[in-house]
């Protein structure tokens, strides 16, 4: 039987790895818990004796789950597991801070990274702004808390109508935009796609058309932005690009708030003809004192899109249990971090 060792903290093990999956795991594979603390969502610590401490459980594993507290899996560390064939990062945002990617590679180890198990609450969410974005909904509930129960004719006259059949632009089409073209399907909308990642088939596969920024911004009713935040979309939506929303355009951004030019958001709706659902803002939280707090045309959430209403994160542990079936039947494995995703995430040209 294979076996696979899982490098986390104590939190990660309590409320990530839900029993139903830990079960799910056993009928192919023996694994154990190196437990380790200290480290971020995005990093992994210098600790020599946390990394040391390791390669004493390395000599036997199959593969190896990292996530928060795990040290850095560099090529010393590789080095020492003759029989590692898989390493899989958990929730690290797919920057892959706790594994050497070129190193993995070189030696023919496959690494998959879970962290989309984020995008399906966040997808939905996404789609519930848009909703809400196209009925002026913050608007009118703004107008009810103050009093003003009757409903506005010329708020009414503002609103974007059904999602029926619009033109629907993403900004970015990773896991959160593939999983959201999923859930815009009943609603029979024309979908366009600005990502220079993606290979060029996916448009054919999945079904949309891959297009320009500027046209997604300047020729979709809905444009929603799903890119992540990186060197090259650092403040990549600014006064140009929210100058070619049109009139009565919804503006959705559930990915991170600084691929936005916040000030250059605000300015645009300040001209009342746009509408926008903001998940995520910079900086964040929203401050107090912030004019986005006082525009009736933009409803505001505080980045809990990812956030379940309950206790753990299953997702990420089940898809990473998903691969490594995948992997040990012989299969291709679905999640898997490539020299691509890797530019994706550096900002590096595709």
């Amino acid at each position: 039987m294979y076996r696979v060792l899982i490098a986390c903290d104590e939190r990660v093990r309590n409320n990530y790895l839900p029993e139903p999956e830990v079960a799910r795991l056993e009928t192919f594979a023996e694994w154990s818990w190196f437990e380790c603390e200290g480290g971020g969502i995005y990093n992994a610590e210098d600790d020599p004796a946390k990394s040391a401490a390791l390669v004493e459980r390395l000599g036997d594993i199959d593969a190896i789950v990292v996530c928060h507290g795990a040290p850095r899996i560099d090529a010393a560390l590789m080095e020492r597991a003759p029989r590692l064939k898989l390493i899989g990062e958990l929730e690290g945002d797919r920057f892959a801070a706790r594994i050497d990617l070129d190193a993995a590679w070189e030696r023919g180890i496959r690494v998959v990274d879970t962290t989309n198990g984020s995008s399906y609450p966040v997808s939905e969410w996404a789609l519930g702004l848009i909703l809400i974005s196209l009925k002026q909904a913050g608007a009118h509930f703004r107008r009810i808390i103050a009093g003003n129960t009757r409903r506005d004719p010329a708020l009414v006259a503002k609103m974007g109508g059904i999602l029926q059949g619009k033109r629907v632009g993403l900004i970015g089409c990773g896991h959160m935009g593939r999983r959201l073209i999923k859930l815009l399907r009943p609603f029979e909308c024309n979908i366009w796609v600005h990502d220079p990642y993606l290979p060029r088939e996916m448009a054919e596969v999945v079904g949309f058309t891959q297009t320009t920024l500027d046209n997604v911004l300047g020729q979709c009713d809905v444009v929603v932005c799903v890119a992540p935040h990186t060197p090259a979309t650092d403040k990549m939506l600014g006064v140009r690009e929210f100058g070619l929303l049109r009139p009565g355009t919804v503006f959705v951004n559930v990915s991170r708030g600084k691929v936005v030019d916040s000030q250059a958001l605000i300015d645009r709706l300040k001209q009342g003809d746009i509408a926008a659902g903001i998940e995520a803002f910079d900086p964040e939280p929203f401050p107090p004192d912030s004019e986005i707090l006082q525009l009736e045309n933009a409803f505001l959430s505080p980045h809990m899109g990812a956030v379940r209403g309950e206790a753990g994160r299953p997702e990420f542990f089940g898809l990473m249990v998903d691969d490594l079936d995948r992997f040990f039947h012989g299969h291709e494995t679905w999640y898997d971090l490539t020299p691509r995703s890797q530019a994706n995430r550096t900002g590096s040209p595709p």
